[in-house]
């Protein structure tokens, strides 16, 4: 989960309304909540686009796998994009339509196990595609991934087009005699981005490989796009889109916007500890439940809380469990003095989270549970010792 950000701290976009403190007063801590409600939002916005514009909308399963959502969500989008042979089966098994894959890394080995589950197959190089391209021969749609080398994401980390980026073909390396068999381009150079993003870059992946589209069967604009974000721009995509298809017909366009699905639909609860000296522990830890906070790093949005500026009353440094050092939220500004079992409610921790969370220090993994429409409580799963021995050996 990007913040689009170079290792600085910002609040990013979220959205309050539905999520209350009142709700969660039963709930045992630490505890991932996704609402049906705010997914179904997301879903039904994504929905009206493949309806708008004949597009096709994949779930990029490396940000939300949540799959006891896949039956709502199947009911609005067309499938699931992998990077994984776990991904992929798990899109198999569980949602149940289309199959798209993306890898660096296929091997002798785990091709044969993506061609059980994929519908199309994305290769990194033309290398790769060499070395696979008789063994996927009519089993699969495949196609080759570019670089259109058009920079739209500020931190390169986070960056597909960088200059120093793995994914894709350039088009200095392109190799224009060896497309017999290639049925489809996928280009990704977004994150967290709006449609005026997607239209900059598509101009240039046009000038650059737009010679070759007669000859392709489909065109997978990648992920990044900020979709279900209350300010994103619904019609200019609309737009984009539609003149694309106006232009290549024959084609067939896919998008895989990550974080759209389940953006701000879910949060993550924990409680305080402990109190000493205005650092408040937690039972939840940012190198263990939400990653990215350290990886970008960002400042988590916390429900009824600000950031701590000079000045700010009630200032407390957030901390998590495990022995590491680093292992800090953040520092933030409340209401009242904090107290020890009180309830912290993290925004936004739907995407990201869940798919990276790890048992580091022994930590126990958050439970996963279900709000439903009525406001109901669900739990969905629960761990323990057995989640984290099963992990080693």
């Amino acid at each position: 989960m990007s913040k689009n950000n170079e290792n600085i701290f910002i609040e990013p976009w979220i959205d309050e309304e539905g999520w209350n403190a009142d709700n969660f007063s039963e709930i045992e801590t630490p505890c991932y909540v996704v609402s049906k409600s705010h997914l179904e939002k997301n879903l039904r916005i994504l929905s009206q686009v493949e309806k708008d514009t004949g597009c096709h909308v994949l779930m990029a399963l490396k940000g939300f796998s949540m799959f006891s959502m896949f039956p709502m969500a199947r009911k609005y989008i067309s499938g699931t994009e992998a990077s994984s042979v776990n991904e992929a089966r798990l899109g198999y098994e569980e949602f149940g339509k289309e199959v798209h894959v993306f890898s660096p890394s296929y091997t002798e080995d785990n091709i044969k196990e993506y061609l059980k589950y994929a519908n199309h197959l994305v290769f990194n190089s033309f290398s790769q595609w060499n070395k696979f391209k008789d063994i996927c021969h009519n089993k699969v749609s495949c196609g080759i991934r570019v670089n259109v080398e058009h920079q739209e994401v500020e931190n390169p980390m986070y960056d597909p087009s960088s200059s120093n980026s793995h994914f894709g073909v350039t088009k200095s390396n392109f190799e224009v005699d060896n497309l017999e068999g290639i049925e489809g381009f996928h280009f990704h150079n977004l994150c967290e981005n709006g449609a005026d993003a997607l239209e900059r870059t598509l101009k240039v992946f046009e000038e650059k490989f737009g010679e070759f589209l007669p000859q392709m069967k489909w065109v997978n604009f990648g992920g990044g796009h900020h979709i279900t974000r209350r300010d994103y721009d619904l019609n200019l995509l609309t737009k984009i889109i539609t003149d694309f298809k106006k232009k290549y017909p024959h084609l067939e366009i896919y998008l895989e916007p990550g974080e759209a699905i389940a953006l701000n639909a879910g949060v993550l609860i924990g409680s305080v500890v402990d109190i000493f000296s205005n650092t408040a522990v937690l039972n939840v830890s940012a190198t263990c439940h939400m990653p990215d906070v350290l990886e970008m790093p960002y400042l988590p949005t916390i429900l009824g809380a600000k950031t701590a500026i000079d000045g700010s009353d009630n200032v407390y440094r957030l901390v998590g469990p495990s022995c590491l050092t680093g292992d800090v939220i953040g520092k933030y500004s409340f209401s009242k003095p904090l107290v020890i079992g009180q309830k912290i409610i993290f925004l936004n921790m739907a995407i990201y989270t869940m798919v990276k969370n790890n048992t580091f220090n022994g930590v126990n993994l958050s439970d996963i549970v279900i709000l439903d429409k009525n406001g109901k409580i669900k739990i969905i799963k629960k761990f323990g010792y057995k989640d984290f021995k099963n992990r080693l050996s």
